[in-house]
């Protein structure tokens, strides 16, 4: 997470026109008749905006105004579908502005590098392997749970370290050469909380998973003497 300070009014304005247009289309393609009606998906959404809220208050806070926290938007995009999972990643970050643990400034450049960014990252995944229509659930739980949030981890990384070097207000570590050795003590934190989350929904909570195809994963396998339907 960047502070308003560390970024130059361009980005702060390029940030905003680029997440609220995608903010307003989550919001028109959320179910929101399925969500009033259901309860057990309004409960679903304001646990996982907590739970969301909760992980990003766990954060390493830095003098020069960067913060460091896991994402977490992988699972929340599988578990809720994209739009709400939009929608959810908004509440919680206006909640962090609320405690003052975020600029308002900069929701527009933190929202999207940290809520579009990982929901395109996994959507992208997610369509790739319905698309192969695998029948093992561990093609589903490593390329769009681990896979899918090491990729978003990576690219949030590289594109937030670009665009403070782009501004030029932040000063740049001298041992940013190193930087590669210690991606994957990053990387690999948040593609494992994030595919172990899906683990364990996937083997207790699989109706849970809006973007899970149940009668696909967890049918039986045929044999080739079984008789097709």
């Amino acid at each position: 997470m960047i502070s308003a300070q560390l970024l130059s009014p361009q980005s702060l304005t390029v940030g905003w026109l680029i997440y609220l247009p995608v903010l307003l289309w989550a919001i028109c393609r959320a179910p929101w008749v399925e969500l009033f009606s259901d309860t057990r998906r309004q409960h679903l959404l304001f646990g996982t905006v907590f739970a969301l809220f909760l992980l990003w208050l766990v954060r390493r806070d830095f003098d020069s105004g960067v913060s460091y926290h896991f994402i977490g938007m992988t699972a929340v995009t599988l578990l809720l579908d994209w739009p709400l999972a939009i929608v959810g990643g908004l509440i919680a970050q206006l909640g962090l502005v609320l405690l003052g643990r975020q600029d308002l400034a900069a929701v527009g450049v933190n929202g999207a590098l940290l809520i579009l960014l990982p929901v395109l990252v996994t959507e992208c995944c997610a369509i790739v392997v319905e698309r192969a229509q695998p029948r093992n659930p561990f093609v589903y739980i490593f390329c769009s749970g681990f896979l899918a949030a090491a990729l978003s981890a990576f690219l949030c990384l590289v594109l937030g370290l670009t665009l403070l070097w782009y501004d030029g207000i932040f000063a740049m570590p001298e041992w940013l050469e190193d930087f590669v050795g210690y991606l994957w003590l990053i990387i690999f934190p948040e593609a494992f909380i994030n595919g172990m989350v899906i683990s364990a929904l996937v083997v207790f909570c699989p109706e849970w998973l809006e973007t899970f195809n149940r009668t696909r994963y967890l049918s039986a396998p045929w044999k080739d003497d079984d008789p097709k339907p």
